[in-house]
């Protein structure tokens, strides 16, 4: 997008000084693309920045600027920028062929560490993306049940289909978003997370939901935290009413813990979606589950049984490239202590943080788990308290800090090429040292930091 933001913050002057090349190439994206951006969260004010390469734990603008990288690839990379190995796999890959339009081992390879990982799963289906794995995951289980309906919870994001773009960021009426059918909507019943009397009420009330979804640490990837007690409730209460249960693992996934969510609470979904993390940094999804709902996937089975097959194409399902890096990936994690160690450095970089805020005296605090954090003014405003008419202050809130382009929440990763641990990483000690003077400087209602930056801390080469 151009740069049109009026402001006399210093903070967007220094910006501006530091990236004409990022504004330059802005200037033309800007004439190609809606908003000048590919991704509504790379939209940003005055303008977002243009990188040339990334490498470990840090990035490179066409500037020449060196960055710690907080995005950590919209949280894919739990192991930073080009790691070695995952890099290896890759090259040796585009050498053999990038698309073979058949079967290859290397995808047998893939599934059998998402099977290995995940307890959930009794069959894998690739998909091209979280959004394809969830549009997957619905249609299953409206098959399998024979029902209509599928319970969604306020604020939990499960890509942009059109079942998954009411109650997230707006129209918490459950109306649709535009260019969505109203009879789409009235498929989708939305309910509140951690309200498990809310929840028995309306599985009591309706026989017809299929299916109940969510993020299962919480809504905007634990932003708004999930309560375990809930989650064990909200298991019961979906067996006894013959709802199927899908964890939309795309984000907590071979992050939480090397199974994700399902094993850091004990909690066992009938479907789980998963990519991010799955394809090692590379396009990739994936529907994991239950073999008798997977089977209505399967030619024989369906055959056999007299049913009609879900159709599913994708030209790039479990492309050999993504699924070298995903075999790549998944084989550290799930060979080493990438996640235990990524949760403690986040662990620790929320600890100092805070220390900086109280002796900055600055009202702002810094919470989150499994290596994830989200920056707050103290006290505030509970989100999941939000009515569900009003057209979500929380998310017209968070709009406002991208015009100082810097971190509001997190997902960390493991240590670094160069192997400094994040206490000693001189990044994040100023970082977190100048954010103090920012917050006192500009309002703690306005401050200079923004939403769903993925804070992926240090990496270390060879995990």
């Amino acid at each position: 997008m151009p740069d049109s933001l009026t402001t006399n913050s210093p903070i967007i002057a220094a910006y501006r000084a530091a990236t004409p090349g990022s504004a330059a190439a802005a200037e033309k994206a800007a004439r190609l693309f809606p908003s000048g951006v590919t991704h509504d969260s790379r939209y940003l004010e005055p303008y977002g920045l243009y990188i040339t390469r990334a490498k470990g734990p840090r990035k490179w603008d066409v500037d020449g600027n060196c960055y710690v990288d907080y995005f950590g690839g919209h949280g894919a990379l739990l192991l930073g920028h080009c790691h070695p190995k995952v890099v290896a796999a890759v090259e040796q890959q585009v050498e053999r062929g990038t698309h073979f339009g058949a079967s290859h081992e290397l995808e047998i390879a893939w599934a059998e560490w998402v099977m290995k990982l995940i307890p959930s799963a009794e069959r894998v289906r690739f998909t091209s993306s979280g959004t394809e794995a969830t549009m997957m995951a619905l249609r299953l289980a409206r098959a399998f049940t024979g029902k209509s309906k599928i319970i969604r919870f306020k604020h939990h994001f499960h890509g942009w289909h059109d079942h998954m773009t009411s109650g997230y960021a707006s129209h918490f009426d459950g109306s649709p978003t535009p260019g969505v059918l109203p009879g789409v909507t009235t498929g989708l019943v939305l309910a509140e997370q951690n309200d498990a009397v809310g929840l028995a009420r309306l599985l009591d009330d309706d026989d017809d939901i299929a299916a109940a979804i969510l993020e299962p640490t919480g809504a905007h990837g634990a932003q708004l935290p999930i309560d375990p007690a809930f989650l064990v409730e909200l298991r019961e209460l979906t067996r006894q009413h013959g709802v199927l249960l899908i964890f939309d693992e795309v984000v907590t996934g071979f992050r939480v813990s090397p199974g994700g969510a399902q094993v850091e609470y004990g909690i066992r979904p009938d479907l789980t979606t998963l990519a991010k993390i799955l394809a090692g940094g590379l396009p990739g999804g994936a529907i994991t589950g239950r073999k008798d709902i997977l089977d209505l996937l399967d030619f024989q089975v369906t055959k056999a049984a007299d049913r009609e097959k879900i159709s599913h194409q994708g030209t790039f399902n479990a492309n050999p490239l993504s699924a070298a890096a995903g075999v790549a990936a998944l084989e550290i994690v799930g060979t080493t202590d990438a996640c235990a160690r990524a949760n403690r450095y986040a662990e620790t970089l929320r600890r100092r943080i805070n220390e900086v805020f109280e002796e900055e005296r600055v009202p702002w605090a810094v919470e989150g788990s499994s290596g994830r954090g989200l920056f707050r003014q103290t006290p505030s405003r509970a989100r999941a308290q939000i009515p569900a008419g009003d057209d979500d202050p929380w998310r017209r809130f968070q709009r406002q800090p991208r015009r100082h382009n810097l971190g509001h929440a997190w997902r960390s990763r493991t240590r670094g090429h160069d192997d400094r641990p994040p206490q000693s990483h001189p990044h994040a000690e100023t970082g977190a040292r100048d954010l103090g003077p920012a917050v006192r400087a500009h309002g703690c209602c306005r401050v200079e930091v923004c939403d769903h930056l993925d804070l992926d801390q240090e990496v270390r080469a060879g995990r």
